[in-house]
Protein backbone atom coordinates (compact mmCIF):
# COMPACT_ATOMS: atom_id res chain seq x y z
CA UNK A 1 0.00 0.00 0.00
CA UNK A 2 1.25 3.68 -1.19
CA UNK A 3 2.12 6.15 2.05
CA UNK A 4 2.34 9.54 1.19
CA UNK A 5 5.40 11.27 2.17
CA UNK A 6 6.08 13.69 5.13
CA UNK A 7 8.30 16.81 5.25
CA UNK A 8 9.05 19.01 8.48
CA UNK A 9 7.76 22.32 7.93
CA UNK A 10 11.04 24.19 7.41
CA UNK A 11 11.05 22.35 4.22
CA UNK A 12 12.17 24.58 0.28
CA UNK A 13 9.59 25.56 -1.26
CA UNK A 14 11.06 23.46 -4.24
CA UNK A 15 11.58 19.83 -1.69
CA UNK A 16 7.70 20.53 -1.07
CA UNK A 17 6.64 20.89 -4.79
CA UNK A 18 8.68 18.14 -6.03
CA UNK A 19 6.81 15.79 -3.75
CA UNK A 20 3.52 17.54 -4.77
CA UNK A 21 4.19 16.96 -8.55
CA UNK A 22 5.39 13.56 -8.26
CA UNK A 23 2.86 12.32 -5.97
CA UNK A 24 0.17 15.01 -5.67
CA UNK A 25 0.37 15.52 -2.30
CA UNK A 26 1.91 15.72 0.76
CA UNK A 27 2.38 16.19 4.77
CA UNK A 28 4.16 19.04 6.21
CA UNK A 29 4.18 18.65 10.20
CA UNK A 30 4.25 21.10 12.81
CA UNK A 31 2.78 23.89 10.30
CA UNK A 32 0.47 25.24 13.48
CA UNK A 33 1.05 25.12 17.46
CA UNK A 34 -1.91 23.80 19.87
CA UNK A 35 -2.35 27.60 21.12
CA UNK A 36 -3.13 28.99 17.65
CA UNK A 37 -4.96 25.65 16.65
CA UNK A 38 -7.17 26.28 20.31
CA UNK A 39 -7.46 30.28 19.42
CA UNK A 40 -9.01 29.45 15.93
CA UNK A 41 -11.02 26.75 17.21
CA UNK A 42 -12.21 29.63 19.96
CA UNK A 43 -13.15 31.93 16.99
CA UNK A 44 -15.18 29.75 15.32
CA UNK A 45 -16.47 27.10 17.49
CA UNK A 46 -19.75 28.72 18.05
CA UNK A 47 -20.36 28.68 13.88
CA UNK A 48 -19.32 25.36 13.84
CA UNK A 49 -22.18 23.82 16.75
CA UNK A 50 -24.45 25.69 14.38
CA UNK A 51 -24.04 24.31 10.85
CA UNK A 52 -26.28 21.33 9.94
CA UNK A 53 -25.19 18.49 8.60
CA UNK A 54 -25.01 17.50 4.63
CA UNK A 55 -28.10 16.89 3.18
CA UNK A 56 -26.19 14.06 0.77
CA UNK A 57 -23.59 11.65 0.41
CA UNK A 58 -20.90 14.01 -0.86
CA UNK A 59 -21.40 16.67 1.88
CA UNK A 60 -21.54 14.06 4.52
CA UNK A 61 -24.59 13.46 6.32
CA UNK A 62 -22.49 13.64 9.32
CA UNK A 63 -20.42 16.35 8.72
CA UNK A 64 -20.52 19.91 9.26
CA UNK A 65 -19.34 22.00 6.73
CA UNK A 66 -18.22 25.85 8.01
CA UNK A 67 -17.22 28.40 5.63
CA UNK A 68 -16.57 32.57 5.39
CA UNK A 69 -13.50 31.89 8.18
CA UNK A 70 -12.13 35.18 6.60
CA UNK A 71 -15.03 37.17 7.67
CA UNK A 72 -15.22 34.81 11.37
CA UNK A 73 -11.61 34.02 12.15
CA UNK A 74 -8.30 36.39 12.53
CA UNK A 75 -6.16 33.14 13.11
CA UNK A 76 -7.99 31.99 9.80
CA UNK A 77 -6.33 35.52 7.49
CA UNK A 78 -3.05 33.85 9.62
CA UNK A 79 -3.13 30.61 7.70
CA UNK A 80 -4.36 31.86 4.39
CA UNK A 81 -1.38 33.86 4.27
CA UNK A 82 0.92 31.54 5.83
CA UNK A 83 4.59 31.90 4.28
CA UNK A 84 5.29 28.82 3.37
CA UNK A 85 1.80 27.63 1.53
CA UNK A 86 1.33 30.84 -0.21
CA UNK A 87 4.65 30.31 -1.61
CA UNK A 88 3.80 26.64 -2.62
CA UNK A 89 0.70 28.35 -3.88
CA UNK A 90 1.97 30.69 -5.94
CA UNK A 91 5.23 29.11 -7.71
CA UNK A 92 3.03 25.90 -8.48
CA UNK A 93 -0.36 28.11 -9.79
CA UNK A 94 1.07 31.02 -11.49
CA UNK A 95 2.90 29.14 -14.67
CA UNK A 96 -1.04 29.29 -15.79
CA UNK A 97 -1.87 32.16 -14.38
CA UNK A 98 -0.72 36.22 -13.76
CA UNK A 99 -2.26 36.09 -9.90
CA UNK A 100 -3.54 33.55 -7.75
CA UNK A 101 -6.57 33.72 -5.60
CA UNK A 102 -8.62 32.16 -2.38
CA UNK A 103 -10.79 29.84 -3.81
CA UNK A 104 -12.34 28.14 -0.24
CA UNK A 105 -12.41 28.24 3.39
CA UNK A 106 -14.32 25.94 5.25
CA UNK A 107 -14.21 23.84 8.42
CA UNK A 108 -15.06 20.11 7.43
CA UNK A 109 -15.68 18.37 10.60
CA UNK A 110 -16.51 14.17 10.77
CA UNK A 111 -18.60 13.12 13.10
CA UNK A 112 -18.25 9.82 14.46
CA UNK A 113 -20.55 7.56 11.97
CA UNK A 114 -19.24 9.32 9.02
CA UNK A 115 -19.10 7.13 5.93
CA UNK A 116 -16.17 7.46 3.91
CA UNK A 117 -16.67 10.29 1.07
CA UNK A 118 -16.38 9.25 -2.68
CA UNK A 119 -13.25 9.42 -4.23
CA UNK A 120 -13.42 12.48 -6.72
CA UNK A 121 -10.86 15.31 -7.51
CA UNK A 122 -11.55 18.66 -6.79
CA UNK A 123 -11.32 20.67 -10.37
CA UNK A 124 -14.47 18.79 -11.08
CA UNK A 125 -15.65 22.00 -9.42
CA UNK A 126 -15.30 23.59 -12.62
CA UNK A 127 -16.47 20.04 -14.39
CA UNK A 128 -14.12 18.87 -16.55
CA UNK A 129 -13.48 21.30 -19.07
CA UNK A 130 -10.36 21.99 -18.17
CA UNK A 131 -7.31 20.02 -19.35
CA UNK A 132 -3.83 20.22 -19.09
CA UNK A 133 -3.37 22.31 -16.57
CA UNK A 134 -3.52 22.48 -12.41
CA UNK A 135 -5.88 24.96 -11.53
CA UNK A 136 -5.46 24.75 -8.16
CA UNK A 137 -3.36 24.21 -5.08
CA UNK A 138 -5.05 22.74 -1.79
CA UNK A 139 -4.73 22.97 1.79
CA UNK A 140 -6.42 20.76 5.50
CA UNK A 141 -5.06 21.91 8.34
CA UNK A 142 -5.13 18.86 11.25
CA UNK A 143 -6.84 20.70 14.25
CA UNK A 144 -6.52 17.30 15.47
CA UNK A 145 -4.69 13.97 15.22
CA UNK A 146 -5.82 12.58 11.38
CA UNK A 147 -6.08 8.65 12.07
CA UNK A 148 -7.24 5.76 10.00
CA UNK A 149 -9.19 4.97 12.73
CA UNK A 150 -11.44 8.77 12.38
CA UNK A 151 -12.00 9.27 8.71
CA UNK A 152 -7.88 10.64 7.79
CA UNK A 153 -8.24 11.66 3.80
CA UNK A 154 -8.16 9.08 1.74
CA UNK A 155 -5.44 9.68 -0.88
CA UNK A 156 -4.12 7.96 -3.96
CA UNK A 157 -0.53 8.88 -4.52
CA UNK A 158 0.77 9.43 -8.15
CA UNK A 159 -2.98 9.70 -9.63
CA UNK A 160 -2.70 13.36 -10.75
CA UNK A 161 -1.81 11.93 -14.70
CA UNK A 162 -4.97 9.68 -14.69
CA UNK A 163 -8.06 9.85 -17.15
CA UNK A 164 -11.44 11.24 -15.20
CA UNK A 165 -12.87 7.92 -15.53
CA UNK A 166 -10.26 6.22 -13.89
CA UNK A 167 -11.38 4.28 -10.33
CA UNK A 168 -8.75 3.68 -7.68
CA UNK A 169 -8.27 -0.04 -6.57
CA UNK A 170 -8.08 -0.09 -2.86
CA UNK A 171 -4.33 -1.17 -2.92
CA UNK A 172 -3.90 2.27 -4.23
CA UNK A 173 -5.45 4.28 -1.62
CA UNK A 174 -3.56 5.36 1.08
CA UNK A 175 -4.85 7.81 3.91
CA UNK A 176 -3.34 11.02 5.24
CA UNK A 177 -2.08 9.96 8.43
CA UNK A 178 -1.29 12.58 10.68
CA UNK A 179 -0.88 14.78 13.98
CA UNK A 180 -2.47 17.80 14.62
CA UNK A 181 -1.06 20.82 13.46
CA UNK A 182 0.33 19.08 10.51
CA UNK A 183 -0.82 20.07 6.68
CA UNK A 184 -1.70 18.05 3.72
CA UNK A 185 -0.77 20.05 1.09
CA UNK A 186 -2.74 18.41 -2.39
CA UNK A 187 -3.21 19.64 -6.15
CA UNK A 188 -6.55 19.47 -7.87
CA UNK A 189 -6.10 16.95 -10.05
CA UNK A 190 -5.09 14.19 -7.57
CA UNK A 191 -8.00 11.68 -6.65
CA UNK A 192 -9.06 11.87 -2.46
CA UNK A 193 -11.46 11.68 -0.41
CA UNK A 194 -12.50 11.55 3.05
CA UNK A 195 -12.38 8.91 5.21
CA UNK A 196 -14.72 7.11 7.32
CA UNK A 197 -15.15 7.93 10.62
CA UNK A 198 -15.03 4.80 13.36
CA UNK A 199 -13.95 6.40 16.31
CA UNK A 200 -15.93 7.72 18.96
CA UNK A 201 -14.47 11.19 18.48
CA UNK A 202 -14.89 14.69 16.01
CA UNK A 203 -12.05 14.76 13.47
CA UNK A 204 -11.89 18.59 12.34
CA UNK A 205 -9.69 19.51 9.44
CA UNK A 206 -9.57 23.11 7.92
CA UNK A 207 -9.53 23.40 4.31
CA UNK A 208 -8.33 25.85 2.93
CA UNK A 209 -7.96 26.31 -0.82
CA UNK A 210 -6.01 28.77 -4.09
CA UNK A 211 -6.77 28.69 -7.42
CA UNK A 212 -5.81 30.45 -10.67
CA UNK A 213 -7.71 34.12 -10.36
CA UNK A 214 -9.41 34.30 -13.97
CA UNK A 215 -11.39 31.07 -12.65
CA UNK A 216 -14.80 31.34 -10.08
CA UNK A 217 -14.18 30.55 -6.78
CA UNK A 218 -15.86 27.55 -5.25
CA UNK A 219 -16.97 29.68 -2.18
CA UNK A 220 -17.91 33.05 -3.28
CA UNK A 221 -15.17 35.31 -1.53
CA UNK A 222 -17.26 38.69 -2.05
CA UNK A 223 -20.09 37.53 -0.52
CA UNK A 224 -18.32 35.80 2.30
CA UNK A 225 -16.39 38.56 3.19
CA UNK A 226 -17.73 41.16 1.74
CA UNK A 227 -16.14 45.02 1.34
CA UNK A 228 -17.61 46.37 4.37
CA UNK A 229 -15.36 43.44 6.12
CA UNK A 230 -12.62 43.14 3.92
CA UNK A 231 -11.95 46.77 3.65
CA UNK A 232 -9.83 46.17 7.37
CA UNK A 233 -7.66 43.34 6.53
CA UNK A 234 -4.33 43.20 4.75
CA UNK A 235 -3.88 43.82 1.38
CA UNK A 236 -2.46 40.81 0.32
CA UNK A 237 -5.68 38.97 1.66
CA UNK A 238 -7.68 41.20 0.26
CA UNK A 239 -6.15 40.78 -3.33
CA UNK A 240 -6.27 36.76 -2.44
CA UNK A 241 -9.37 37.32 -2.11
CA UNK A 242 -10.62 38.97 -5.19
CA UNK A 243 -10.54 42.89 -4.69
CA UNK A 244 -7.87 43.63 -7.05
CA UNK A 245 -8.01 43.04 -11.22
CA UNK A 246 -7.47 39.02 -12.19
CA UNK A 247 -5.51 40.48 -14.82
CA UNK A 248 -5.81 43.35 -17.53
CA UNK A 249 -9.27 44.20 -18.08
CA UNK A 250 -10.65 40.72 -15.75
CA UNK A 251 -12.43 41.95 -12.59
CA UNK A 252 -12.90 46.04 -12.74
CA UNK A 253 -16.81 47.63 -12.37
CA UNK A 254 -18.27 50.57 -12.14
CA UNK A 255 -20.01 51.87 -9.05
CA UNK A 256 -23.87 51.90 -9.62
CA UNK A 257 -24.20 55.59 -8.35
CA UNK A 258 -26.26 58.68 -9.54
CA UNK A 259 -24.54 60.29 -13.05
CA UNK A 260 -21.31 61.83 -11.88
CA UNK A 261 -20.91 61.04 -8.31
CA UNK A 262 -18.60 58.39 -8.94
CA UNK A 263 -16.45 57.23 -11.10
CA UNK A 264 -16.24 54.88 -14.16
CA UNK A 265 -14.55 51.25 -14.59
CA UNK A 266 -12.17 50.70 -11.41
CA UNK A 267 -10.72 47.93 -9.73
CA UNK A 268 -12.23 45.58 -7.28
CA UNK A 269 -9.80 47.92 -4.63
CA UNK A 270 -11.62 51.01 -5.06
CA UNK A 271 -14.78 48.85 -2.92
CA UNK A 272 -12.23 48.26 0.07
CA UNK A 273 -11.17 51.90 0.28
CA UNK A 274 -7.69 51.76 -1.65
CA UNK A 275 -6.93 54.34 -4.49
CA UNK A 276 -4.76 52.64 -7.76
CA UNK A 277 -3.32 55.14 -10.40
CA UNK A 278 -4.68 54.86 -13.96
CA UNK A 279 -8.17 53.12 -14.58
CA UNK A 280 -9.62 49.90 -13.83
CA UNK A 281 -8.44 47.94 -16.42
CA UNK A 282 -4.90 47.53 -14.48
CA UNK A 283 -1.59 49.28 -14.05
CA UNK A 284 0.64 49.12 -17.29
CA UNK A 285 2.97 46.16 -15.77
CA UNK A 286 0.08 43.65 -16.02
CA UNK A 287 -0.81 45.06 -19.39
CA UNK A 288 2.99 43.82 -20.06
CA UNK A 289 3.04 40.67 -17.88
CA UNK A 290 -0.19 39.88 -19.74
CA UNK A 291 1.28 40.21 -23.36
CA UNK A 292 4.12 38.62 -22.29
CA UNK A 293 2.43 35.29 -21.35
Amino acid sequence: MPELVTLPADSSTDAILEVIKRDGAVILKDMLDAETRARFLAETGPYMEATRYGLDDFTGRATTRTGALVARSPTCCDMVLHPKVLACGRQFLEPYCLKIQLHLTQIIRLKPGQGAQVIHRDRWAWGKYIQGIEPQLNTIWALTDFTEENGATQVVPGSVDWPDDRRPAPEEICQAVMPAGSVLIYTGSVFHGGGENRSDADRIGVNLTYSLAWLRQEENQFLSCPPDIARDLPETLQDLLGYTVGSYALGYYTPPLPPGAGPECVGPEYAVGRKKSGDGFGDEATLKALQKS
